[in-house]
């Protein structure tokens, strides 16, 4: 039995500059975190008893002869590019809803491939974990979907990650003193808005638009560079980043028509009355978590205002996907 846990994130800006449509002529830049929430998967070999030769559990439970069969994209295409022949069982756990904002697709690709590499009893690096689920979800799946979230859930941590034209990628950790952390992790309020969506469905039409604003994203890159030097930057307000999100948020609602909507939309004006000093939807938008930012002492009234919604507490992941559980032979395990 193996298990894999892999963290979910939260990004904060520079999203959409990581799609290959623009990174592969401009480069591109983003900042944000890995939050301690998690996918966690199980993959054990299957014994041959059963009338089945794969069992994938999830939000349904399917069970096949041949890989080919599965209906999960990520399982079915993660099998087939590692040549998986023995039989397995694989079981999907979540802390939090898919389909919300968080990465959890690509938290899910990088902990299935990392958990059936360490079945075979092979070692990977973060950065090839990273690259192995951009080119499973681009290339093989084919999703509309950028590179910033297979890259939190490998490495974790506070970062800000630059996606070269080149395909490549470097992640810089953010240097943050201890109490600066908590001032920043503190300053933040998450909400569940209570709407899922499919985030390759919004992203196909952000990416058609890319370029057409391009003048919206190249400034949406130059607000990484604007938020590392508040958040490393003792002599800044932490609270600076709230005019950030604010302007980025203004900028993302015009990549295309259903990033928002009037729901979300009066969710975050309601927060911005009440003192939240910037806000914007996580993921492709559509629906799934809102973050704000908002001073201590206007965080009680932030929370009354929308206390229909969800709200969820969060701190910060360091590691990355991490093996939990290792036990390649547990069959034979005595």
């Amino acid at each position: 039995m193996i298990i894999s846990r892999t963290p979910f994130r939260v990004s904060l800006f520079g999203g959409g500059s990581d799609y290959p449509a623009w990174s592969s002529a401009h480069g591109g830049a983003v900042l944000g975190c890995a939050i301690d929430k998690y996918c966690y998967i199980s993959v054990r070999r299957l014994p041959p008893f059963f009338e089945h030769k794969h069992r994938i559990v999830y939000s349904k439970i399917e069970t096949v002869n041949c890989v080919s069969e599965i209906e999960h994209p990520a399982v079915k295409h993660v099998l087939q590019e590692m040549n998986v022949e023995t039989g397995l069982e694989i079981h999907h756990d979540g802390d939090l809803p898919a389909r919300t904002g968080l990465g959890s697709s690509s938290s899910f690709t990088v902990g299935l491939l990392h958990a059936l590499h360490a079945l075979d009893s092979r070692m990977v690096s973060k950065q090839a974990l990273a690259q192995q689920a951009i080119e499973v979800e681009q290339n093989v799946i084919r999703e509309h979907v950028g590179s910033q979230d297979q890259v939190w859930a490998a490495f974790g941590g506070l970062n800000r990650i630059d996606f070269r034209s080149d395909g490549g990628f470097e992640v810089k950790r953010l240097i943050v003193r201890p109490a600066r952390l908590q001032e920043l992790l503190g300053s933040f309020l998450l909400f569940y808005t209570g709407l899922s969506r499919y985030a390759s469905q919004i992203a196909e039409k952000k990416i058609a638009n890319l370029h057409a604003q391009s003048a919206h994203v190249h400034r949406m890159v130059d607000m990484v560079d604007d938020a590392e030097a508040i958040i490393t930057g003792d002599n800044r307000s932490i609270y600076e980043l709230g005019a950030l999100l604010d302007e980025s948020w203004a900028l993302k609602r015009e990549l295309a028509n259903c990033v928002t909507n009037p729901q979300i939309d009066t969710i975050y004006d309601a927060a911005m009355s009440a003192g939240a000093t910037g806000g914007k939807l996580l993921g492709a938008g559509g629906g799934g978590f809102m973050l704000f930012q908002v001073p201590i002492e206007r965080q009680d009234a932030v929370k009354q205002r929308l206390d229909t919604l969800i709200g969820l507490p969060f701190g910060l992941d360091s590691c990355g996907s991490k093996i939990m559980v290792y036990e390649p032979n547990g069959l034979n395990a005595h």
